[in-house]
């Protein structure tokens, strides 16, 4: 459900409930040059901080745009009860002690829906957040400290963790902060309502979001659609990557995927770029803001050191970036300005030869600039201020202002380590047309970001809808059934899939009853078992009546009594690769397919990827690109390549099996999928549902 957040995030009126938390709004407030009125509340104080206070919502002079309700959580419940009945606009909720914390405080999931329903339709903040910062209307709604400053327009970021939130706003590497918002539990208004709001404003450039919980799958979806349509990139960093337990499950799928995986294809399919750290996520933020999506992986590297060029280089290798050769006119025009003595290369090296002649450096980065980079990056290290001289440095400044006016190419100028960018020398950057970044590894995964951004932004549209089974249903592990192999290797046929020619037997009697309609050479299963080859269910290549009965025989003195009759069937020969074909459902209810390198090596190879469903041929086959063996099915070094077409398409019928039983899907894995030169077959099946339709 969408709120009108209008009120709440540029208020006229704001109403401050509390004692000290509630004196530290009002300091901020007073700080910023808050123009709009203040109304504290209190039952028993006269004034704060001169300001004269209400008794209670009911003697407020109306209808407040915003609240701070910095009270208990017993009576925050009331104090939202009485704010929405009146008709306030929103109200930040401080108090813990509801949802969070229901591991530790008795009744916390209780006091939260109270929360929710003595608000109605009144949005909320948290509980549990310290509000929000308006930096484009000069607006803090917030109990603490802050690092930030009026802007004019700027990046947008909403956070779960309010300290998280503070360390931001204390950044000095020159992210124009133009909006921070805190959302704590995401009881009512989560972080994709919030961002909704905020993207429609045309001060706010890009959104960011450090995440420690999804809250509304389905607000997600429609936020990202809103964001391709604005063509405004959204970035998140999402904590909480521990593999969570995964004891219930049966399959080499759910040690492969994890939560974590979910929550990566998610944003991946949604077209939210993701990092991992907040010195990446702000320097990525800077490039989107100045820079904008990049418009491909290809970038140049300048510096005038072979050491610089040479880390430039190595700090990108496992990264998805492209130092594309010059073209032979810059190559030309290099050469002119920098002589023989200098190999022209992407890095490039232009050693000190031309070091402060004005005129030369200029031909070179202009050179450089005239290529067809999506960024140009400059390696810059500017002495210390303190104790050093630096105007020495000033002519690569002098060079680059002089380069921007001729070109406009988007050039970025980082420091090789955090410590060399200032927020002064960040500031000077900005004011040439430069990206300032702040440390060689942070800044290129921030360019590598900033690329992924660009290719999301260039999709012509986004993905269809994502399956998601409500919360309850197929929850129970209790009331789970699992497939024998047989029976779920059937019921993926049905959809296309194809399988070895099988027969079965109830017991060895019965396999010797049948034995003259088995073909050879076969394989020998015992059903009713998970993990088979760790229990010796497996034998491969029988090749006669007298070794199939004998290995029947000798199975079952090993086998638990409970096993389910044998599965034969024919040899799959002349196979290329065994894959992994897994579905899982995540506990947020989206159902993930992962896609690896399978065979009872599965954990040791650990090449896989995840994308939800539903998926198309095409996310299929770009997915199956991803893996690091690959090649094999592509006829590494002269060996036969695999059917990819009959790989994508036994894919995409098991998908459509999953698809089709989602309410009762707990777990499917087809492992190995035989790829061969003309067909897919699934070799073995894992297939748990609930008993319930």
């Amino acid at each position: 459900m969408s709120r009108d957040l209008s009120r709440l995030i540029s208020p006229k009126t704001i109403a401050i409930f509390g004692g000290s938390w509630a004196e530290n709004v009002v300091k901020q407030l007073k700080k910023a040059g808050y123009t709009g009125q203040i109304w504290p509340v209190h039952p028993h104080r006269q004034k704060l901080l001169n300001l004269p206070c209400f008794a209670s919502v009911a003697e407020l002079p109306a209808a407040p745009d915003a609240s701070f309700i910095g009270v208990n959580k017993q009576l925050t419940v009331t104090v939202v009860q009485q704010l929405s009945e009146r008709g306030a606009g929103g109200a930040v909720c401080f108090a813990s002690g509801f949802l969070e914390s229901e591991a530790d405080v008795a009744g916390g999931a209780e006091l939260q829906q109270q929360l929710l329903q003595a608000a109605g339709d009144m949005p909320i903040l948290g509980p549990n957040c310290y509000g929000l910062l308006n930096y484009l209307d000069n607006i803090p709604i917030w109990p603490d400290e802050h690092g930030g400053l009026k802007v004019e327009r700027g990046v947008a970021i909403i956070a779960q963790s309010s300290n998280i939130a503070i360390s931001l706003t204390m950044q000095q590497r020159g992210l124009p902060l133009a909006f921070l918002a805190t959302v704590g539990n995401q009881a009512q208004t989560d972080a994709a309502t919030v961002a909704e709001t905020l993207l429609s404003d045309p001060r706010i450039s890009v959104v960011g979001f450090y995440l420690e919980g999804f809250g509304d799958i389905r607000s997600l979806e429609r936020i990202a659609a809103l964001a391709h349509t604005l063509k405004k990139p959204l970035l998140a960093l999402k904590s909480g990557k521990t593999e969570a337990s995964r004891s219930a499950a049966l399959s080499h799928t759910a040690s492969l995927t994890g939560s974590s995986r979910a929550g990566e294809s998610l944003l991946e399919r949604l077209g939210i770029v993701e990092v991992d750290n907040l010195d990446v996520f702000i320097e990525t933020l800077k490039i989107l803001h100045y820079a904008g999506p990049l418009a491909s992986k290809h970038i140049s590297s300048v510096s005038c050191s072979g050491g610089e060029a040479g880390l430039m280089a190595d700090a990108s290798a496992d990264l998805d970036l492209d130092f594309q050769s010059f073209s032979k006119q810059q190559q030309q025009a290099l050469a002119t300005c920098l002589g023989p003595q200098v190999n022209i290369a992407n890095p490039l090296d232009y050693h000190t030869y031309i070091w402060a002649d004005i005129a030369a450096m200029t031909r070179c980065f202009t050179a450089v600039c005239s290529g067809t980079s999506a960024l140009n990056i400059f390696v810059y290290d500017r002495p210390r201020d303190d104790y050093c001289d630096p105007s020495a440095w000033d002519c690569v400044l002098t060079s680059l202002r002089a380069t921007k006016q001729a070109t406009s190419a988007p050039i970025a100028i980082l420091s090789s380590i955090t410590d060399n960018m200032s927020e002064a020398l960040a500031s000077e950057l900005v004011e040439i047309g430069c990206v300032p970044l702040a440390g060689m590894r942070t800044g290129l995964k921030a360019v590598e970001a900033a690329i992924s951004a660009g290719q999301h932004q260039r999709r012509r549209t986004m993905p269809e809808r994502l399956i998601i089974v409500p919360q309850g249903v197929a929850e129970a592990h209790s009331n789970i059934q699992a497939s024998t192999e047989h029976s779920a290797k059937l019921s993926l046929a049905a959809y296309g899939v194809k399988i070895p020619e099988w027969t079965t037997a109830r017991d060895s009697g019965h396999l010797q009853q049948i034995i003259s309609t088995v073909q050879y050479p076969c394989v020998l299963k015992a059903q009713g078992l998970a993990h088979k080859s760790d229990h010796g269910a497996v034998i491969t290549n029988i090749k006669n009546k007298q070794t199939l009965l004998a290995a029947a025989t000798d199975m079952l003195k090993r086998l638990p009594s409970d096993q389910q009759g044998f599965l034969i069937e024919a040899m799959v020969t002349d196979v290329i690769a065994e894959l992994l074909i897994g579905i899982t459902r995540d506990p947020t209810g989206l159902l993930v397919l992962t896609l690896g390198f399978g065979g009872t090596l599965t954990e040791l190879i650990d090449d896989s990827v995840s994308i939800l469903l539903p998926c198309n041929a095409s996310d299929i086959g770009h997915a199956l690109t991803q893996l690091k063996l690959y090649p094999l099915l592509t006829g590494y070094r002269g060996a036969n390549k695999a059917d990819l077409t009959a790989i994508v398409d036994a894919i995409v019928a098991i998908g459509h099996y999953a698809q089709d039983n989602a309410r009762r899907l707990v777990e499917l894995e087809v492992n190995p999928l035989l790829a061969r030169a003309k067909d897919a077959i699934a070799a073995d099946a894992l297939l748990r549902l609930t008993a319930d339709p």
